[in-house]
């Protein structure tokens, strides 16, 4: 099994921006090796230059479940085994939940969530074998969270956050931990890369509202993709790592109010709903 201050090796989806690529970064200059999956890897190239064989640039669609298991598989040839997965590909949807298309809210979840499962049907295999590894799971704030405007993005993050508790318990066995990483705001492309769904006039009292809200929020509001990517590395060398890892104030803030809020809702209506059981 890998030990703190021995050589890793990751294979991290969505590698070429934001968070996937501050991680490729920051493995790689402390001394591990980097199977990188993107769409398009050209981004990478400085990375190749400066780390040489150390990291292995796949272009590979998470959507596409075939082209994941060719990349495992080029990986585990290069080299030999994979420690930590970074499930980290995903995009974000604005609007409505009744403004998105039937096409927008599956191809959101074509990535956010078949994708996922498509890493996890490929290299599962691979660290069964091996009795060990790590599973980032790449959520957010919005896998316990939501406002108006971002319910399919949630949608999909909270389907991977629920996978993924009945996933920590079937995989603990063979030696392979999992957490979820929970992002708050982070000055990334995502933002810009958003697809947006087309506006009903009537949700511009709620969803253009926080769209507005949102396009206010200073640059000291969004974390620093080097910043969390630093936050990710110290925890996967935590010998028990958590199921979910908040990253920033914000989304540590956001999603305690949440979960308080369910607290108090299964308290006051406990009495009621416990008639169902017909006492």
């Amino acid at each position: 099994m890998t030990k703190k201050g021995t050589t890793q090796t990751w294979f991290i989806t969505g590698a070429t921006s934001g968070i996937g690529r501050e991680l490729t970064a920051a493995a790689l200059a402390r001394g591990d090796r980097v199977a990188a999956i993107a769409r398009r890897v050209d981004a990478l190239s400085d990375l190749s230059e400066r780390f040489g064989d150390a990291l292995l640039s796949l272009a590979a669609d998470v959507r596409d479940e075939q082209s994941v298991r060719q990349a495992v598989d080029q990986a585990v040839r290069r080299f030999g085994s994979i420690d930590v997965v970074a499930n980290n590909a995903g995009y974000g949807l604005f609007g409505a939940v009744e403004e998105a298309t039937d096409a927008q809210a599956r191809a959101i979840f074509d990535t956010n969530v078949f994708g996922v499962l498509n890493v996890l049907r490929a290299t599962l295999p691979v660290l069964r074998r091996q009795g060990f590894g790590h599973i980032l799971q790449g959520s957010s704030l919005y896998g316990q969270t939501a406002h108006p405007g971002v319910g399919l993005l949630a949608a999909t993050k909270y389907a991977v956050e629920g996978l993924t508790d009945a996933l920590v318990g079937e995989v603990e066995p063979f030696g392979v931990k999992v957490t979820l990483v929970q992002p708050g705001p982070t000055a990334t492309a995502f933002l810009a890369n958003l697809d947006f769904a087309e506006q009903i006039d009537e949700y511009d009292g709620t969803v253009r509202a926080v769209q507005e809200a949102l396009g206010k929020l200073p640059a000291e509001a969004f974390m620093q993709p080097a910043d969390a990517a630093q936050a990710i590395m110290r925890v996967v060398d935590c010998e028990q790592p958590p199921r979910r890892y908040a990253l920033g104030a914000q989304a540590e803030s956001d999603m305690r109010a949440a979960l308080q809020a369910r607290l108090a809702d299964l308290q006051n209506w406990s009495k009621l709903g416990q008639t169902a059981d017909g006492k």
